[in-house]
């Protein structure tokens, strides 16, 4: 019955086309239609982003996760102080839909996993005792790069109210697993088998609300060019290059439209088997990153919670 890993998710905006613009900017391929946008990273062919049409400001309209085991779910979920509800209006029409015992309502579907991405060159440098390259440059002239093009969606952070109550209700009726915390202020989950260290994570705010989605690309390198390309076009600010304790990886986040955030990360922690993971609940200095530049003043703001 466990959920097995990311599949979406969908936000509620004003205006479609701002979103559709900021989206490509950042790599992903946009279809339209009407009242919503349906987006994709470049390789895959299945959708991982919609944006839905709406008065007012920007909200979350649902997450969704990979499960099996639907129905088991579907037992458990008022156990545990969730609810079933009807799918809402939209371009989908297949899934388990719940909300949590906050109101955040999440897609339960059923379908195989993505395929895995192709390798590409291993990132490695030259290090005291270790050249692993030599009479050869390891960087092409800038110029050489082509702009990012995201592999898939890595994960979700969301806001909660409560997060060790968020925690229980995933890891009980879900069949998900904490993977590490920072006190009660944020949490990372995870699927119990060959999982990104994060699927799924948790922010202390007054609501529910979102808070960025994070995409994968090859290395540290294209992170770092990517972050700073689709920065410097925006120009609504940043956070990043810098590197998260919490999960390990390399990350460079945007704001979106809505005051809300965009992650392009590398070189993720993998958890083969949650039963010999040791989850770690850190202090607070290593809640949001080992090392970068200081952190934006609004970066763990819900604008969704005003």
């Amino acid at each position: 019955m466990p959920v097995l890993g990311i599949h979406s998710y969908a936000l509620s905006i004003p205006d479609v086309d701002a979103g559709i613009e900021f989206y490509r900017s950042a790599g992903l391929i946009a279809t339209q239609a009407y009242g919503y946008a349906s987006l994709r990273c470049p390789d895959q062919a299945r959708d991982c982003v919609t944006l839905v049409a709406a008065e007012g400001d920007k909200r979350m309209h649902h997450v969704a996760l990979r499960a099996s085991g639907l129905d088991d779910i579907a037992c458990n979920v008022p156990k545990y102080g969730g609810r079933i509800i009807s799918p809402p209006d939209g371009p989908w029409s297949d899934g388990l839909w719940i909300e949590d015992p906050h109101g955040m309502v999440i897609r339960l579907v059923e379908c195989p996993a993505d395929p895995d991405s192709e390798a590409g060159l291993p990132f490695e440098i030259n290090a005291p005792g270790r050249i692993v390259r030599s009479g050869k440059s390891a960087m092409l002239s800038g110029d050489a790069y082509e702009p990012a093009r995201p592999l898939r969606l890595g994960h979700v952070l969301v806001f909660t109210p409560d997060v060790l109550a968020s925690v229980e209700f995933v890891t009980r009726a879900l069949g998900m697993r904490l993977a590490d915390r920072a006190q009660d202020v944020i949490a990372f989950t995870c699927a119990r088998r060959d999982s990104d260290h994060h699927v799924l994570a948790f922010a202390k705010s007054p609501g529910i609300g979102f808070h960025h989605a994070s995409f994968q690309l090859g290395d540290p390198d294209d992170v770092g060019r990517a972050g700073r390309a689709l920065s410097d076009k925006i120009a609504r600010g940043d956070w990043g290059f810098g590197r998260h304790t919490i999960g390990s990886n390399f990350f460079h986040y945007i704001k979106d439209p809505w005051g809300s955030w965009f992650e392009y990360y590398a070189d993720m922690d993998f958890i083969e088997d949650h039963d010999l993971w040791q989850a770690t609940n850190y202090e607070m200095a290593d809640s949001l990153a080992n090392w970068g530049p200081a952190v934006p003043f609004d970066f763990v703001h819900n604008y969704e919670a005003e």
